[in-house]
């Protein structure tokens, strides 16, 4: 089981989901560092794109969608 705990978070994919196909990554920030998971996503999503973290599948993996806030923007994700 992965960690509950990113579930909610925001950040940008640094490697492009290929859908079902294959995975890609996600940079998170979480408890006070940046990390890198596994990010698998239903649709393709491209690098750079900004996704909310719906599940965690495994330890460093978690399940992303691609993610729109108004708010927060994608220099926002990258500092």
């Amino acid at each position: 089981m992965g960690d509950p705990s990113v579930i909610g978070h925001v950040g940008p994919l640094v490697v492009a989901t290929r859908g079902t196909e294959g995975a890609g990554e996600v940079r998170l920030k979480v408890r006070g560092a940046t990390e890198i998971y596994l990010a698998w996503s239903d649709e393709p999503l491209s690098k750079g794109a900004p996704v909310l973290v719906i599940g965690a599948r495994a330890p460093r993996t978690v399940d992303v969608v691609a993610w729109t806030d108004p708010v927060v923007t994608t220099d926002d994700l990258t500092g």
